[in-house]
């Protein structure tokens, strides 16, 4: 009742329903003087009594409501809303053709009224649901946008696809906006000059810096663009000295919902890292689903990454471990501001600490670890190489234990590309640390792997925000030497197939990820200062300042001995065994012990000729000097 009463009071309802109304008997009028030749016989108005009227009003109103034609906001009408108008109408032929049967049978009655009936009030009802679209759609933004010309916005859309199509509906939906789309430029030559909504395909994107329809921004709807076809569209945006702004790649799209607010400046994760990867998302799925995750560094750049793309499986519980009280801040809050079903437990502790990191295992038992939890700023561990191997070593030394003692399912750890011939104290760091997760797959039921990679964009602390600021101050950029060069790839392609060769993984491999071609520092520093508008040396000058301490120029995935073999995903290869033998197995705990008495002693020398010891591939620079800091004694 007071829902009736409630739609009784809604206005656009009663002016919704008059019109049905009116146009159903229209619709009734008209299949009648159509089938009989506009001559109306007596036994169609011997039927038409004010009874058989309202009957018919019911029957025809009742199926509209049943399949909800007046419970939509039809300034969005949708071909499925066309569908259910078409459904109704024949749900409601059906009822008055058996009731027209049952009563009064059909003599002197054609049947053909019926179906007439049934096709024109189809159309007419249609018709009145897309007439309010149009008129809010464009008659009504039309009107607005004449009150508002000072703060219209005259776009143009790269791409005429689904996506394009869906940006272009939301700006007709949203006349606040004040966007206006005045045309689309797609490479695809069937679509030339035709319409989307009433707006044109005007050309190709090689077109765009000789198209003469006035605009004031580019938004590029290329989700699916690989590197090549960004580059290309990116160089023909900056020909027009107008603003562009592109949407996500589909990897960074994670939910798939594509709406306005997405656009952001181009980057060079665009121009870089927008190869879409395709998952075998069963597996992955087996992998995550309904398990209990432990992801430590979870505030990080991959880990807090590794919990969003971990959420799409719906774990049965996600256990995010960080020490940096603000990192696991951001990323409790922005899973919190998600409303997921799924139970997250922020926990703000060291991987250092034997005795907490049992407290968590004890309480939700993990089946699932991903350890992302490293230092990974190769000058600042140089400079305090027994803080690296704490928390690089025997940090993962305590998770591998517990792990083993708690019957952990599978325990992946992040490794790096600097693990391989290591010159400086993080990638001898990590590479112990690939030995220990190996030596404990060999002894135990718990299924340990690795999983190695290059450099990501973007990450806190890595070149390209470093660089950023520069541009923004004015400049130099600094870039240690010219023929410098590292691997890239974006953070949610890293850890999308962190999970991949997670799911994959039987125990005891090392999986190396396909980096593509190495990508020289001083063409990122070209490249963000022209994507920021200045010309690289004119208006930005380049500064070198030498390689720093434990730096080197160009970074392997694998030592050339060492054999990869394919997997069943294509950027995904493997290192059996991680090329250990077994003399490293058996050297590596005790020298894991040396190792922990020389911490104690604070000798960076000290410490990195024991790391040496340990991984005779390791040649550390010992004429490195001390900190100062640690040469100083207070004054009696």
């Amino acid at each position: 009742m007071n829902y009736i009463t409630k739609r009784l009071k809604d206005r656009n309802f009663l002016v919704l329903l008059g019109s049905d109304i009116v146009l159903l008997f229209l619709a009734f009028y008209l299949s009648v003087l159509l089938r009989y030749e506009f001559v109306v016989p007596p036994e169609i108005i011997l039927l038409w009594s004010w009874k058989t009227c309202i009957a018919f009003l019911i029957i025809k109103i009742a199926s509209f409501k049943i399949f909800g034609l007046y419970r939509g906001m039809w300034r969005y009408t949708s071909v499925w809303d066309m569908v259910n108008v078409f459904k109704a109408n024949i749900l409601a032929s059906l009822l008055i053709v058996i009731g027209v049967a049952t009563v009064f049978g059909f003599q002197g009655i054609s049947r053909a009224v019926f179906v007439l009936d049934l096709f024109i009030c189809a159309v007419l009802i249609g018709s009145s649901r897309l007439g309010i679209r149009m008129f809010f759609s464009h008659i009504f933004h039309a009107i607005k946008t004449g009150h508002e010309k000072n703060t219209q916005k005259f776009v143009l859309l790269i791409g005429a696809g689904d996506t394009g199509q869906t940006i272009l509906r939301q700006t007709l939906q949203q006349p606040k906006e004040g966007i206006d789309v005045v045309g689309f430029l797609d490479d695809n030559p069937n679509k030339l000059g035709a319409r989307l909504h009433g707006v044109p395909v005007i050309g190709s994107v090689a077109d765009l810096e000789n198209i003469v329809t006035q605009f004031d921004e580019i938004l590029i709807c290329t989700p699916s663009a690989n590197r090549e076809q960004m580059r290309t569209i990116i160089e023909e945006c900056k020909k027009t000295d107008k603003p562009f702004k592109t949407l996500p790649s589909i990897s960074e799209l994670v939910h798939g919902n594509v709406s306005i607010s997405q656009f952001r400046e181009v980057s060079l994760v665009d121009l870089l890292g927008r190869e879409e990867i395709t998952l075998d998302e069963e597996s992955i799925n087996e992998f995550i689903h309904g398990k209990r995750v432990l992801i430590t560094g979870a505030g990080g750049s991959i880990g807090s990454e590794l919990v969003r793309q971990c959420m799409k499986f719906e774990p049965a519980v996600l256990v995010m471990l960080d020490i940096s009280e603000l990192n696991l801040f951001e990323i409790d809050r922005e899973i919190m501001e998600q409303k997921s079903p799924i139970l997250f437990k922020p926990i703000l502790s060291d991987i250092r600490d034997p005795s907490v990191l049992n407290q968590v295992f004890e309480e939700f038992e993990p089946q699932v670890v991903l350890h992302a939890a490293a230092y990974k700023h190769v000058p600042m561990q140089e400079y305090f190489p027994w803080e690296a191997v704490k928390t690089n070593v025997f940090g993962t030394t305590n998770l591998a234990k517990i792990s083993v003692k708690h019957h952990v399912e599978k325990f992946v750890l992040v490794s790096t590309d600097k693990a391989v011939k290591p010159v400086n104290v993080m990638g001898a760091t990590k590479r112990l640390a690939e030995m220990i997760v190996q030596s404990a797959n060999r002894e135990n039921n718990t299924e340990f792997m690795a999983v190695r990679f290059g450099n990501v964009l973007g990450s806190s602390g890595s070149v390209i925000p470093i660089f950023q600021d520069q541009i923004k101050n004015g400049g130099p950029v600094t870039v240690t030497d010219p023929d410098m060069e590292r691997y890239f790839m974006s953070i949610p392609e890293a850890s999308q197939l962190i999970l991949q060769a997670g799911a994959m993984g039987m125990g005891g491999e090392v999986f190396i990820l396909d980096m593509g071609e190495p990508i020289k520092i001083l063409d990122l520093a070209y490249e963000l200062i022209r994507l920021s508008g200045y010309e690289p040396e004119l208006d930005i000058p380049i500064s070198f300042i030498g390689i720093r301490p434990g730096e080197k120029k160009v970074e392997e995935l694998v030592l050339d001995s060492e054999q990869l073999d394919q997997t069943r995903h294509e950027k995904i290869l493997v290192l059996k065994d991680g090329g250990m033998t077994d003399e490293l197995l058996a050297a590596i705990k005790p020298g894991l012990k040396d190792l922990e008495l020389d911490l104690s002693l604070h000798s960076a020398n000290q410490i990195r000729t024991k790391l040496s010891q340990l991984l005779p591939e390791y040649e550390p620079d010992l004429s490195s000097k001390e900190p100062v800091y640690l040469r100083i004694k207070a004054q009696a």
